[in-house]
């Protein structure tokens, strides 16, 4: 007995399959790629068993997920309905991958840059007097990330997505910093689409270094229409690749 025990004490821990986050992400990328649309009603949940090959358990954990990322709502003696699509909540990481191509459409991307537009501005101009000597050096950092990955969209990405984070969070203001990480996901896409969509990156590039300088300067009015031209450039960049997303 005790030999026994001692080799089921050896035995690595078995995991727990991801069963209700891949039934989850499929449900979502239904909803979310037009399947079950918006005002409709989910199939029953032994429909939705058979469809997915999972049991009632994991349909209605997962439906409460999906619950809480605000794609559907359930209604006594009507079911599970599918949300208007301005319920969802499209800064969550997974819906914006779910939501596919539609990323890009004007309407989102659109958003995206006008909630840039109002915040970013303001965070550079406070960060010229708050950032600390640590902040403008990862800020600077972040440029020279950048600038090894001109050709590597992905990295140059990240690296562009670390520095409007930083930013945020250098201007020392409660609510900018929340949205540093609210944000994320969805300033993530949007960077990526619109470093996807420039001819090249030395423009852009050259406006981030000359923000940093700013700062390091301490000149406000100089580092918010720093940010302000960098946003110009996003835009310009974006108008292209909205347009062809709209026409398709």
């Amino acid at each position: 007995m005790a030999d026994k025990a001692k080799r089921q004490a050896q035995r690595p821990l078995s995991r727990r399959p991801r069963v209700r986050h891949n039934v989850t992400a499929a449900i979502g990328t239904d909803i979310c790629g037009g399947r079950f649309p918006p005002g409709a009603v989910l199939p029953r949940e032994s429909d939705l068993c058979e469809t997915y090959g999972v049991s009632r358990t994991v349909i209605r954990e997962s439906l409460k997920v999906l619950e809480t990322k605000g794609l559907v709502r359930g209604r006594p003696r009507v079911g599970t309905l599918v949300c208007d699509r301005a319920e969802w909540n499209v800064l969550d990481a997974q819906i914006l991958e779910w939501m596919g191509p539609d990323v890009l459409s004007t309407e989102l991307l659109g958003s995206i840059l006008e909630a840039r537009r109002t915040v970013e501005p303001a965070a550079a101009f406070l960060a010229a007097t708050r950032a600390t000597a640590q902040e403008i050096a990862d800020l600077e950092r972040a440029c020279n990330d950048m600038a090894g990955a001109s050709d590597d969209l992905e990295t140059f990405t990240a690296a562009d997505a670390r520095f409007h984070e930083t930013l945020l969070k250098a201007s020392h203001n409660k609510v900018f910093h929340q949205l540093s990480s609210i944000i994320h996901a969805a300033l993530s896409y949007a960077l990526h689409a619109s470093n996807s969509a420039a001819s090249g990156h030395g423009e852009a590039l050259d406006v981030h270094r000359e923000l940093v300088d700013a700062l390091r300067l301490r000149d406000g009015a100089r580092a918010e229409a720093c940010s302000r031209s960098i946003l110009d450039l996003a835009a310009r960049d974006l108008s292209g690749l909205m347009g062809k997303a709209d026409d398709n």
